[in-house]
């Protein structure tokens, strides 16, 4: 079932195109990354005009969420994330990576589904693994791929996930800091910020 996933994400890439990004939180470079120029969802990365790669760069990698992106969905806390590090990687100069893995890897139809399972009373992670997949399908060598050609050696992450963290370790890329990435639960979310602190690990405190 997740064999297109994996072959998808392991297919080297290669930056295609910059262009200037102004946006409503200041002006951006933007790279497309893609395996060839017709791709039509490459990675992405968002750049300060004033990154200095001699110094650690504030890195965010935001993996797609077009629910919380995009339609402000409150199921999550993507879409607040993707703001808070927009501002941020603006604020200190830095860069955010944005991977085109929708719903930790196993795309939008079956996020719908996992939706689905969790309106039946599932968490996130069982309603994953009903589907056939792993708890978080994701990864990160993209990523890596892309702060080497931007010439990065040294970053201070934007993350509460500690597999980000983990992805780096041999990657040659160092990490200095890690900066936590906050947002305050609502009436709907609240359970599954819980499940991501308790059962994935990840680090919801500052």
């Amino acid at each position: 079932m997740n064999n297109f996933t994996v072959l998808y994400y392991m297919d080297p890439i290669k930056r295609q195109e910059k262009s200037f990004i102004p946006t409503k939180y200041g002006e951006f470079d933007m790279y497309a990354y893609a395996a060839h120029a017709q791709e039509k969802m490459p990675h992405l990365a968002l750049s300060s005009r004033s990154l200095d790669i001699t110094d650690s760069v504030y890195l965010r990698i935001h993996s797609e969420c077009i629910t919380g992106d995009l339609f402000s969905s409150q199921r999550c806390d993507c879409g607040e994330q993707l703001d808070e590090s927009l501002r941020i990687v603006q604020q200190k100069n830095g860069l955010l990576i944005y991977l085109r893995q929708e719903g930790r890897g196993i795309g939008i139809i079956n996020k719908m589904k996992a939706y689905n399972h969790q309106d039946e009373g599932l968490d996130t992670i069982d309603a994953n693994t009903k589907l056939g997949f792993k708890s978080d399908e994701r990864q990160y060598d993209h990523a890596i791929t892309i702060i080497k050609d931007l010439g990065i050696s040294s970053i201070r992450l934007i993350t509460n996930n500690p597999e980000k963290i983990n992805s780096f370790v041999n990657s040659g890329i160092e990490v200095i800091e890690r900066i936590p990435l906050i947002i305050e639960a609502n009436s709907v979310n609240r359970s599954y910020l819980d499940t991501k602190k308790n059962l994935m690990g990840h680090l919801m405190q500052e």
